[in-house]
């Protein structure tokens, strides 16, 4: 049976090595050389600390734009699927043990996002990668929490606002803290979810 009268010729799979991918992967090597900027002088408020804050903001916005590359131009991969989830913990994991090797943030608050995001990237790619668990928008809510928490956390405002330090200062505990709540809720959200998404399809 030819193409034309089984319903049109497969679809080609998209090759790995295109540009969602490509940028993901980018994203994994250059994480190191964030450290490496975070960490430099102990953490002082110079060029380096702010050299680390635009590198995390712009990896984040290049995560958000290679997403939106990848489905709208029909680039999703296996690799991808598996890369995409690394990068991100990859960062997001370095700039909170960073922050804590610095001594300003908990080590609890690091471990406690840390086990989360790790326990629950593992279960989908090991366990959960056969059950479908739809997207929940408290995860979303989650990342945008931990992204504007940790970007807060990493730009050296108190430097520059003076007798205005303090707000920056409780600006970062308040973001801190609901990006915690989100990320312990949301892991809840989600191993409630495949649950219920397991027994729907037993």
């Amino acid at each position: 049976m030819n193409s034309s009268t089984s319903g049109g010729p497969a679809r080609e799979q998209p090759s790995n090595w295109n540009a969602p991918n490509i940028i993901t992967a980018a994203r994994i090597v250059a994480t190191p050389f964030f450290v490496w900027m975070l960490l430099a002088d102990d953490g002082a408020n110079g060029p380096w600390r702010w050299a680390a804050a635009v590198f995390f903001v712009v990896a984040i916005a290049t995560d958000a734009w290679d997403g939106h590359l990848a489905r709208s131009r029909g680039l999703i991969t296996d690799l991808g699927k598996l890369l995409d989830p690394i990068a991100d913990k990859f960062l997001t994991g370095a700039a909170l043990v960073g922050l804590s090797i610095l001594g300003e943030l908990p080590w609890w608050v690091t471990i406690v996002v840390l086990v989360r995001e790790v326990g629950i990237t593992i279960h989908r790619l090991l366990i959960a990668h056969d059950v479908v668990v739809a997207a929940a928008w408290m995860g979303k809510l989650k990342t945008v929490a931990q992204s504007v928490a940790i970007t807060l956390a990493l730009l050296p405002l108190a430097s520059v606002l003076g007798a205005l330090a303090p707000v920056a200062y409780w600006a970062n505990v308040v973001t801190m803290t609901a990006a915690v709540l989100l990320t312990i809720v949301s892991g809840i959200d989600y191993v409630v979810a495949f649950a219920r998404a397991r027994r729907t399809a037993a």
